[in-house]
């Protein structure tokens, strides 16, 4: 039989004044759901098989309209596409031992507290694991962290937008200081790469959320509409395009290694792919050498850049 002396990460009778191990898989689920912010902005396809399984998604050619003339045929468009072949590789998993008599006296505020920190967990990394994968987009390498985004976008003070060579200090602005003139150079970029409008998401750090609050246009009532922006501190939408803040999204630094600054992206849902093999499962097992029972989340997925022009990042100054 195991031994070993239960650890502090372990409920017991003193540290768990409610707990009744119910309702775990609904309770999860929804906290997944709700927390999820990148996912839910990019394409998601199930796929019923196992880990390691390598799925082709295809990835279509955008066609053209053709002339019709008086009793002619049609003219069929050309089946070109590319294709994304994608790994389900992925398999992340948030597990707790409750011990016996803390289950049978605990309330479900210790429940709610534990579903509701691993539908996050579990949410939180697979919009860290797109987050990286955005590092492709715009023929970037996929290098992200310190040293990476080689093909992130900087904009000068009047809006014009380069690739991130993160040769010195000043390269990168703050969004207030590049103000209106970069954002609207961002969504030109997207549009000249004839990206739909429908389906555009702005994706920032919260320090980016905060910065970009500091554009005065972006909290007067005639832009945002009903003011909502100065009264909830949020930007719900600029130029058709709906902005979302998440701690999922990381940062790099200069070439110096001494200034952090903020990594942003817009994108578009057809940018990159999520593939869940297994959306979130709960599971118990009781354990006879703890007297308790072991609470395991995990999920199985892949993720994929999907349309490298359909999105970009963006790195900001703090």
């Amino acid at each position: 039989m195991a031994t070993g002396v239960i650890g502090t990460n372990d409920q017991t009778v003193t540290t768990a004044a409610a707990f009744i191990p119910e309702l775990w898989s609904d309770e999860v689920i929804a906290s997944y759901r709700k927390n999820l912010v990148i996912a839910n902005l990019i394409t998601r396809i199930g796929h019923k098989g196992k880990k390691g399984d390598k799925i082709n998604i295809p990835v279509p050619v955008r066609g053209s309209a053709t002339a019709k003339g008086e009793n002619s045929l049609v003219k069929i468009q050309g089946d070109t596409h590319g294709t994304l072949q994608l790994s389900i590789d992925k398999h992340y998993e948030y597990s707790v031992l409750i011990e016996d008599m803390a289950e049978v006296q605990a309330l479900s505020s210790l429940r709610r507290f534990y579903t509701e920190d691993a539908g996050y967990a579990l949410a939180t990394q697979v919009d860290a694991n797109l987050f990286e994968t955005a590092a492709y987009l715009n023929g970037g390498n996929g290098t992200s962290g310190a040293s990476g985004w080689n093909k992130a976008q900087v904009f000068s003070s009047v809006g014009v937008l380069s690739d991130w060579d993160r040769s010195g200090v000043g390269d990168a602005l703050p969004l207030s200081t590049g103000g209106d003139a970069a954002i609207r150079s961002m969504i030109e970029k997207l549009d000249l790469a004839d990206v739909p409008q429908d389906g555009r998401a702005f994706i920032l750090t919260p320090r980016q959320y905060t910065d970009m609050l500091g554009i005065p246009r972006y909290t007067e009532q005639a832009f945002i509409g009903d003011g909502n922006a100065i009264k909830t501190g949020k930007v719900g939408m600029i130029y058709g395009i709906e902005v979302y803040v998440t701690n999922a999204m990381g940062t790099t630094q200069c070439a110096t290694g001494s200034v952090v600054h903020d990594v942003g992206l817009l994108l578009h849902k057809d940018s990159m792919a999520l593939v869940e093999q297994l959306g979130v499962r709960s599971q118990t097992q009781y354990m006879q050498q703890y007297l308790g029972d072991l609470y395991t989340a995990d999920t199985i997925y892949g993720v994929g850049e999907m349309r490298d022009t359909a999105g970009f990042a963006f790195v900001t100054d703090r």
